[in-house]
């Protein structure tokens, strides 16, 4: 039989968990409005000596070259699937199993957020539940635009550089809003490794992805469910 204590001890556990996701559901409607006052993320980099240079914008305030960039870059399918890019998750399983040196990544837009926003950096199994949990409830609660809005704030784009707006005035002396498509393809490009990638002055790699990059940009552009994103 289950001693009494023991007893005490689930109910507390229980209690706790039940607090814990009340918490988080409050946060995350609450942020639908309202921008995080700091992540993990930003504050081990401070903690670390990176620094934390980032200002907040509203998405109106964004050029929309950087939304169609980061999508092109990052998440062509953003606008259409529901926070999980199934095809690309079974890809990377795949390539994983055939113990490939370099695994390409399977994350949308919509995990990174929920990632850089409320949990930390890591690849452990609890880190992944909790990352789908919220990548689910940030795409029923936020929607695409909050969210696209959100990873132009939050992202990491250049050694202690977070943010859109912090980083267009630290490479290219401007506002996010007068970004041109070069410049918005040349901060998308730093993405995979924003502390080692140098977007200005610009590495041959930035120029070779920034390429790319536009190359993609003009090929969704035309999709009806990107543009009501760039607007």
């Amino acid at each position: 039989m289950v001693s009494e204590n023991a007893k005490r001890w689930v109910k507390r556990i229980r209690k706790v968990f039940l607090i814990l996701f009340v918490t988080q559901l409050v946060y995350i409607i609450m942020l639908k409005w309202v921008d995080p006052p700091i992540t993990i993320t930003q504050l081990s980099n401070w903690i670390s000596g990176n620094g934390l240079k980032r200002d907040y914008v509203d998405y109106s305030e964004m050029s929309p070259n950087i939304r169609l960039a980061v999508m092109a870059s990052e998440d062509q399918l953003f606008p259409d699937h529901n926070g999980f890019d199934i095809n690309s998750i079974k890809d990377a399983l795949t390539e994983k199993t055939k113990k490939r040196k370099q695994v390409r990544g399977a994350s949308t837009i919509s995990q990174q957020v929920a990632k850089n926003v409320f949990l930390w950096q890591g690849r452990s199994w609890i880190r992944k539940g909790l990352e789908a949990y919220t990548t689910f409830m940030i795409e029923l609660v936020w929607g695409k635009k909050r969210i696209l809005e959100m990873y132009l704030n939050v992202s990491e784009m250049g050694k202690g550089v977070f943010g859109i707006e912090a980083a267009s005035r630290i490479y290219f002396n401007k506002s996010a809003k007068k970004l041109n498509r070069t410049e918005a393809s040349m901060i998308a490009a730093c993405f995979p490794n924003p502390k080692r990638i140098r977007v200005q002055p610009p590495s041959p790699y930035v120029i070779q992805r920034s390429q790319q990059i536009l190359a993609q940009m003009n090929n969704i552009e035309p999709d009806e469910d990107i543009q009501k994103l760039l607007k």
